[in-house]
């Protein structure tokens, strides 16, 4: 029997114990959904971490950090672990029989819009939405919200405008305006990135990847803004607009036939020959290995870059030179002479999870 549910990246589900999880991605078994777990409610879970706490609905909430969510789950729910077919690996996740509520950016976006009255954050978030809508042509039903927005419970003078867009088309048009708004000085609109301090004081973990080309590649992204707010609230708001595939772009690549096996670490330097999904989670990466610079063989058969990780989402482009460094994983299906048996370079959260690399060589 076909599911009634349809829910995508970036969607959110409550479960009756106070876990707010965030559907990853979208290739997912059938009647369920691999997921992260964003946040849990005082009464289940408590963090000392500063930043966790979160007011709303009348309850208090606490935001996981690194692998807390993960560790959280396995041990306390582990009715919230699914059984990846394909890895042969368990991850946080939710059979639909379990869902208690659904947070849709979308209609959570058109309830504070119409809601008659507004704090400073949610009169801000008004302001930028009809600057972006206005700039571009695109419709606010092009739009959702997601972070404390989607959950009710943000904090009017500190927490950040989180707007999802949806479609690749819109993404790429969005990007566009944003550039032209960031050029505009009288706008209220810049690149968060346009400074080379904007990552002074904070912790840097990556061993493979420096902090000029975090920025660098961050700042041509055009998705990570700052509203200038100072004349109604007395500062200026990070402001994000995550791209989400339209429903009629996704295609699920779950299939508990094939099988995905690790076949290494390796390096390779390689030409970008799709970017398409590289909006995306997963982001995914059609590529030409030119030389392999550590590792199997067999990278240099690699197709594709399959990047679960945030920080390279959008991260290289088509035509550009690359260095990738990460898991190699063969997929394999029953039919060992198929079509469907590949190579792929996989970043992903692993215990080398601060080596692995995405980046051009510009």
């Amino acid at each position: 029997m076909a599911s009634s549910i349809k829910l995508r990246d970036r969607d959110s589900i409550l479960t009756k114990e106070g876990l707010l999880f965030r559907v990853f991605g979208y290739n997912h078994p059938p009647n369920a959904y691999f997921c992260d777990a964003e946040y849990a409610s005082k009464e289940i879970f408590q963090s000392t971490d500063p930043r966790a706490l979160r007011e709303g609905k009348n309850s208090f909430f606490y935001k996981f950090y690194n692998d807390e969510s993960i560790k959280f789950t396995a041990k306390k729910y582990p009715q919230y672990m699914l059984f990846h077919e394909m890895l042969g690996l368990e991850f946080v996740g939710i059979r639909e029989k379990d869902i208690h509520e659904i947070h849709n950016p979308q209609k959570r976006l058109t309830e504070l819009l119409n809601q008659n009255s507004t704090d400073e954050l949610l009169s801000a978030m008004q302001r930028t939405l009809k600057i972006a809508t206005d700039q571009s042509g695109l419709s606010t039903k092009d739009f959702g919200v997601f972070g404390s927005m989607l959950h009710a419970f943000h904090h009017p003078k500190y927490s950040d405008i989180d707007f999802t867009i949806y479609g690749k088309k819109q993404n790429a048009k969005m990007r566009q305006t944003l550039q032209e708004l960031y050029e505009d000085s009288s706008s209220k609109l810049t690149n968060e990135f346009a400074s080379n301090n904007v990552m002074d004081g904070k912790r840097w973990l990556f061993t493979n990847f420096d902090v000029k080309d975090f920025i660098w590649h961050q700042h041509r992204k055009q998705i990570y803004g700052v509203y200038n707010d100072c004349e109604h609230s007395g500062r200026s708001i990070k402001t994000e607009f995550e791209p989400v595939k339209d429903w009629s772009e996704i295609v699920n690549e779950y299939n508990a036939n094939h099988c995905i096996t690790k076949r290494g670490w390796a390096k390779i330097k390689a030409r970008v020959t799709a970017d398409d999904d590289g909006p995306f989670i997963p982001s995914i990466y059609g590529i030409e290995p030119l030389e392999v610079l550590e590792g199997p063989r067999a990278a240099g058969e690699v197709i594709r870059v399959f990047s679960y990780m945030e920080e390279f989402r959008q991260q290289v482009y088509k035509d550009e030179t690359i260095i990738v460094e990460g898991n190699l994983e063969e997929v394999q299906t029953p039919n060992p002479d198929a079509e469907g048996c590949f190579y792929q370079m996989t970043l992903t959260y692993c215990p080398r999870y601060y080596d692995q690399v995405l980046k051009t060589l510009h």
